[in-house]
């Protein structure tokens, strides 16, 4: 019997999801997880790598990486979280999600009475005294310290942010995407409740890629701050209307 390309990319999107959250996966630990065969493990990393999200290695996969050290691309999430703090003004409420490089951007605030509203639960241990934080509650992911589900969507219904500051797993001109779809709709809520300005911060390797789930077609963000160079997808990017800021 044949099975449906629905029901393979909904496969591969799960395994996606897993190393989104482990870092790493393990093709003996997915197969019985997803209750396939090895081989057809074995397939899906196959066609994950052909596209260049994922690289292999013997009895599993990772993420595939920038070619940078780990020092580089501090540096990097660091320069753009630095540009993007800039934007943040006095009495500002804004929206900020899970993604790692807002969260650094929290330590660079100087702005005075800053309200925070974010599903990110290390937000808490950020030591900024110009900043208030308020966690959305909801259903904690322990790997990626993020809070999602029914109960952060209604806490995040009750506010209105003045602006929003959103990392991604991927942009194109179509919009900006996540791995997780409980993570996009957390971006997408933040969209709705945000009367200001959408701030999308990406680092080079999210550039040019797409994943299952839409946070937001590309119509919806006013400002992308990028470590990127110049290239074509930016520069179409650019042709939709959106402002783009380079961090070097």
């Amino acid at each position: 019997m044949k099975i449906s390309k629905k029901i393979i990319n909904t496969r591969r999107c799960k395994i996606l999801m897993e190393i989104q959250t482990c870092d790493k996966v393990f093709v003996n630990n997915l197969s019985e997880k997803l209750k396939v065969s090895p081989l057809t493990i074995r397939r899906d990393l196959q066609v994950l790598e052909d596209n260049g999200f994922v690289e292999r290695f013997y009895g599993g996969a990772k993420f595939k990486e920038e070619k940078l050290c780990l020092r580089e691309k501090e540096d990097y999430i660091d320069s753009i979280a630095k540009i993007a703090s800039r934007y943040i003004e006095d009495n500002d409420v804004i929206f900020v999600n899970s993604s790692k490089i807002t969260l650094k951007m929290l330590e660079y605030i100087h702005s005075k009475n800053v309200n925070v509203i974010t599903n990110n639960a290390n937000a808490v241990l950020i030591n900024n005294p110009n900043i208030s934080v308020i966690l959305t509650g909801g259903e904690l992911n322990i790997n990626k310290k993020s809070l999602t589900g029914e109960f952060a969507i209604k806490t995040l219904n009750n506010i209105v942010a003045t602006k929003c500051f959103l990392g991604c797993s991927g942009i194109t001109t179509n919009g900006f995407t996540s791995i997780i779809p409980q993570e996009a709709y957390i971006n997408e809520c933040m969209l709705k409740r945000c009367v200001g300005n959408v701030f999308i911060l990406a680092e080079t390797s999210k550039i040019g890629r797409e994943y299952n789930f839409l946070s937001a077609p590309i119509n919806m963000i006013n400002t992308l701050i990028t470590d990127a160079s110049p290239s074509d997808e930016l520069i179409n990017i650019q042709k939709k209307g959106i402002k783009i800021i380079y961090s070097h």
